[in-house]
């Protein structure tokens, strides 16, 4: 007793300069309890004197009171045996987090009881567990801060001494489960932020319940519940940011089972805004930007349909793990990512057409090292195929409408069989704008009549080389080479919505133009009139007719049926022996 009462006075190394009082038993209770340890009864009486005040040191003359209970709490602890200010405090527990990080279990329990021993408040060893919960072990084990949370949740019921199960159960918890820091992804997105101005959120992601009249906000939404796994292919990022990749899933635990998911997810996404993933523009100048920016535009269910074309190439195509696999029009990568997954020791080559495109599979591979990334040529397919090594063979070469000149393609056709190996096989999509939908089917009788004198020209003008062939043109071409073919056509349906100035393009782009060729008198300004009363702002359901091809260099295959599984409206299955 004599000791404590000596700390309570002594002004320059107790606690003199303050009113300190103790609830009747409480002084007694420390006393009887440190039964004549010195130091265990100083630390108690610091730490019931220092946690009974907000802040300490208050200013002098402050009336502190220790209550019985705060008594009883100090003496069951120790004072921390480290400056909580000094470098060994941070060290410690640096230590321990690193350990965590590490999977080092018996690190961490190490360092835990050091921590314990030395008195460290429980609270700071929960918070930075906490930290770690989601930091280094992340979505590879979603529970993780589940479990820490609950442990710190049962320490604050249960406290000390057998609270150090809970302490002992979270971190050996963390230290154990998979790992994965792909949360920092969102500093990268803050950099972003931070590097360039403040972009406008895209119009169709804005609340619609506001100014939906007057500036169509929220227009073009896609409800992803309303479609099949509550999924629909857009853009949520705005127009300068689509294409970047902020979060990389990881391959541990959780974030493995949702890898490819999310994978495929983000390739139909930056493949939706594709501007030939369907061949309509029959408009061919090299200029027309603004013709390329109305497809991009479109609001459509295109990435269901870009799903059920990758589906389709691959359905029943058995690529090998060391194949060589070249990928023609690539686009944003729909198809060469699907190809990579299933060529981990082969190698994957890809042609692309713009720039734009090079730079976003680029930038996709940059999590990969650079000995497995698929090689990009930027450059008509004709001049890739040349540049290409002499030696260089694929077992696989996939693609999509590299054949939208049917019949001027011989020579292109040859240099790609050059390319592939004795057994290799050619799978491509090729869009027939042909036997796709027109204007022409979506208006009223009167304004019809006219449109087909345009359309009889658009579709059937024999010198027109993107609609003067057919499926069966393309089918020959490919016997007439020496190949064995199975083919399926198919019908496939989106709905899109055309602006007015959608239509004023392509009545300028393509209508007038076919008008003017066969010397039929139009009143232009009054047709845009008409069409934009009859089709402006309505659901339009967009008919694509596709031939998927399948070309065997040596022997066919054995015929496999073909199945509808309700994606297609219509499906023609045909096998074909070279000529």
């Amino acid at each position: 007793m004599a000791i404590a009462k000596q700390a309570l006075a002594d002004k320059e190394r107790g606690y003199g300069l303050y009113e300190v009082s103790f609830e009747e038993g409480a002084l007694e209770h420390l006393v009887s309890v440190a039964n004549g340890d010195a130091r265990s009864l100083l630390n108690a009486l610091q730490l019931a004197v220092e946690t009974s005040v907000t802040h300490f040191p208050p200013p002098q003359g402050t009336q502190i009171s220790i209550t019985k209970d705060a008594a009883e709490q100090s003496i069951q602890q120790k004072a921390v045996l480290y400056d909580k200010e000094g470098d060994y405090h941070f060290d410690v527990i640096s230590a321990f987090i690193k350990s965590i990080r590490g999977s080092d279990p018996d690190a961490t329990l190490y360092w835990l009881a050091r921590m314990v021993n030395a008195g460290e408040d429980p609270k700071f060893i929960f918070r930075r567990m906490l930290i770690s919960a989601c930091e280094d072990v992340g979505l590879a084990d979603p529970q993780a801060i589940v479990v820490v949370q609950a442990d710190a949740q049962a320490f604050e019921r249960i406290g000390f001494p057998e609270g150090r199960f809970h302490l002992t159960h979270a971190a050996l918890y963390l230290a154990t489960t998979e790992k994965s820091n792909s949360t920092l992804a969102f500093f990268d997105a803050l950099k972003g932020v931070e590097q360039q101005a403040q972009d406008e959120v895209p119009n169709h992601l804005r609340d619609g319940n506001r100014d939906a009249k007057g500036f169509g906000h929220g227009q073009g939404y896609l409800y992803p519940h309303a479609y099949q796994d509550h999924w629909v292919a857009q853009q949520y990022l705005p127009s300068s940011l689509q294409g970047k990749v902020f979060y990389e899933p990881s391959d541990q635990g959780y974030e493995k089972s949702i890898k490819e998911k999310v994978q495929r997810h983000r390739e139909e996404q930056l493949e939706r805004v594709e501007t030939d993933a369907f061949v309509e523009n029959l408009s061919y100048s090299p200029g027309d930007k603004d013709r390329q920016r109305w497809i991009s535009r479109t609001v459509s269910e295109r990435g269901k349909l870009l799903e059920t074309l990758r589906k389709t190439l691959f359905e029943g195509l058995t690529i090998r793990r060391s194949d060589r696999v070249l990928v023609c029009n690539a686009g944003h990568g729909l198809l060469l990512w699907e190809a990579f997954r299933s060529t981990p020791e082969g190698l994957v080559v890809a042609q692309v057409r713009t720039a734009d495109q090079r730079d976003h599979i680029n930038h996709y591979a940059q999590s990969l090292s650079e000995l497995d990334r698929p090689i990009v040529h930027c450059n008509p397919l004709d001049k890739v195929l040349d540049a290409l090594s002499n030696q260089l063979r694929f077992e696989v070469i996939m693609g999509r409408n590299l054949f939208s000149r049917a019949k001027e393609e011989e020579q292109l056709l040859a240099k790609l069989k050059a390319r592939l190996s004795q057994e290799g096989s050619m799978h491509l999509a090729e869009s027939v704008p042909s036997l796709g939908s027109r204007l022409s089917d979506f208006v009223a009788e009167d304004l019809r009549l006219l449109l087909c004198k345009a359309e009889s020209r658009l579709y059937g003008d024999p010198a027109n080389p993107l609609t003067n062939w057919t499926a069966k043109d393309l089918l020959e071409l490919f016997e007439q080479a020496g190949f064995a073919t199975t083919s399926l056509e198919m019908d496939l349906q989106e709905s899109r919505s055309m602006s007015e100035d959608d239509i004023r393009r392509y009545i300028t782009a393509s209508y007038l133009p076919s008008f003017a060729a066969q010397a039929v008198e139009v009143d232009a300004k009054k047709l845009e009139q008409e069409l934009i009363a009859q089709l402006s702002g309505r659901s339009l359901a967009w008919k694509h007719h596709l031939l998927i091809v399948h070309a065997f260099a040596k022997a066919l295959p054995k015929q496999q049926t073909g199945k509808d599984d309700g994606t297609f409206s219509k499906v023609k299955k045909k096998v074909h022996s070279p000529k």
